[in-house]
């Protein structure tokens, strides 16, 4: 069994709170986005209980969340760090070139990142995750500093949900515009 620590359960109080979130939002009919689901290929089940026992996992998931927002398509990934730099190798290449993918498609694309250490949250819009990546990927620092991310995309508690993104992503697409 997985303990409280182990690398299993990372970012599941972020998702916890996310997936309240997207079903509050959901239950309003403000918008619909779903957990992306990981493909696992069993490999023992047991039988009694018809639980995989072990597994795993079939091939590379694109990002965490995908759905709609009043007519706007969207995807993110939850990210969750435990200090004050959030490392690039936590966004894998796959996901990084979904999301740019997904983005030429004139749809959404962001991160929500927790820094859990000042218990703040914030959405990360594309266009800094794809500046942050290219310089990685340059030569350049291979991770974010909390200095560098846009406080004015923290994420507050707010309609009744913990974590009211939809305000950074109205404010994400003024700047789009």
């Amino acid at each position: 069994m997985a303990t409280w620590n182990s690398r299993g359960l990372r970012g599941s109080n972020l998702e916890e709170m996310i997936n309240f979130t997207n079903e509050t939002y959901r239950k309003k009919g403000i918008a619909l986005i779903q957990k992306v689901p990981t493909p696992i290929k069993p490999i023992t089940i047991d039988k009694t209980t018809r639980h995989i026992t072990l597994g795993y996992f079939d091939k590379k998931s694109s990002v965490d969340y995908i759905g709609v927002v009043q007519g706007i398509p969207i995807c993110f990934d939850a990210k969750e760090c435990h200090s004050e730099t959030f490392s690039l190798q936590n966004i894998h290449e796959h996901q990084y070139e979904f999301m740019r993918e997904y983005e030429q498609q004139k749809a959404i694309s962001f991160i929500i990142l927790s820094f859990t250490e000042k218990n703040e949250t914030y959405y990360v819009p594309f266009r800094d995750i794809d500046s942050f990546y290219k310089r990685g990927i340059n030569g350049g620092r291979k991770s974010v500093r909390y200095e560098e991310i846009d406080k004015t995309f923290l994420i507050k508690g707010s309609m009744g949900v913990p974590l009211h993104y939809l305000q950074q992503l109205q404010m994400d697409l003024q700047f789009r515009d």
